[in-house]
């Protein structure tokens, strides 16, 4: 298929990938299609798409995944990658302002990558730059691509979206991820199951909105509720989320998904996680038919080829 006509026959509505929130299903839609579209090119088809592009890769946190998948995308794509992987090595630390940074880089690449640790900042850096943004994570707020990249892992491994029963369990409170998959999942009439202590609970605005849309249990128990799902996604308890440690010691061990735990589960049920884990999943989970969390992983390069391949074509 050709992007270009694709593109302009779906009218894909986004200049800049910022939030989920402005994800139409349409436009979710059509990057998991181009994704799969991609995904069955050859390494000499894809290294045309972005022939003679540079994309700055901007990390003002650390990242492995999200990095270097991005970074491995650009790369297959034909592209040149700029930037850095600490805000340690730019002019920040002389004094330079985000603003002036992204206005900056905005002269020396044609699309701008990116992750920082405060909320709000990819929307802001998508108001100062006159070119196409990717959040890669802004602090607890947003992770959009990641959300791409989980709903293609779950169309791919389970066969749809719609309608399915997805359990999250762990960390809903400073999730990014869990954040922008619940939201998403609005658009696809899924029933949605919250796990976790109640120090961890989803944000109370969040579960308000997403009940407008579609149903939801909140719940400390995840055995109980193991055999209900098509998908359990788990979650890291992110300790650098925390304000206090005392806090975080208390919660830390609060889910260990075993091996034992999965016998009443469904034969098709899949097991996702973001990664990095600790001790959430047990290893003797890693071999059973229901872990993906590893080809999940692998899911990160075609989405993050297709977002970088379409926001290439539009105009901001």
């Amino acid at each position: 298929m050709d992007s270009k006509k694709s593109l302009k026959k779906t009218n894909f509505s986004l200049t800049d990938v910022v939030s989920i929130y402005d994800f139409s299903r349409e436009d979710i839609i059509y990057v998991l299609e181009r994704a799969k579209e991609i995904e069955s090119m050859s390494a000499a088809e894809k290294s045309k798409l972005l022939e003679n592009k540079i994309v700055a890769s901007m990390f003002f946190e650390p990242s492995t995944r999200t990095r270097l998948s991005f970074e491995t995308a650009i790369q297959a794509l034909g592209a040149k990658v700029i930037g850095f992987a600490e805000a340690g090595v730019t002019s920040a630390k002389k004094g330079e302002t985000f603003s002036d940074t992204i206005k900056v880089m905005s002269n020396y690449a044609d699309l701008l990558v990116m992750r920082h640790p405060l909320s709000g900042t990819a929307r802001l850096a998508a108001e100062k730059s006159n070119k196409p943004i990717l959040n890669g994570g802004d602090g607890p707020n947003q992770h959009p691509t990641q959300t791409l990249l989980d709903l293609y892992t779950i169309k791919k491994y389970v066969g749809e979206i719609d309608g399915l029963k997805i359990g999250f369990a762990g960390d809903l409170k400073y999730g990014r991820t869990v954040h922008s998959l619940a939201t998403a999942l609005t658009h696809f009439n899924a029933t949605q199951y919250y796990i976790s202590p109640q120090s961890l609970k989803m944000p109370k605005h969040l579960t308000d909105e997403i009940k407008e849309k579609c149903k939801v249990y909140e719940t400390e128990e995840l055995e109980k509720y193991i055999p209900e799902l098509d998908v359990l996604y788990m979650t890291r308890i992110q300790k650098e989320r925390f304000p206090d440690e005392l806090e975080y010691a208390k919660v830390k061990d609060a889910y260990v998904l075993e091996k034992s735990m999965l016998k009443n589960a469904k034969k098709t049920m899949k097991v996702m996680h973001p990664l990095p884990r600790v001790n959430e999943i047990s290893t003797d989970v890693d071999e059973t038919e229901h872990a993906i969390y590893f080809q999940q992983t692998a899911s990160g390069i075609p989405v993050r080829e297709a977002l970088l391949d379409i926001l290439s074509k539009v105009k901001k």
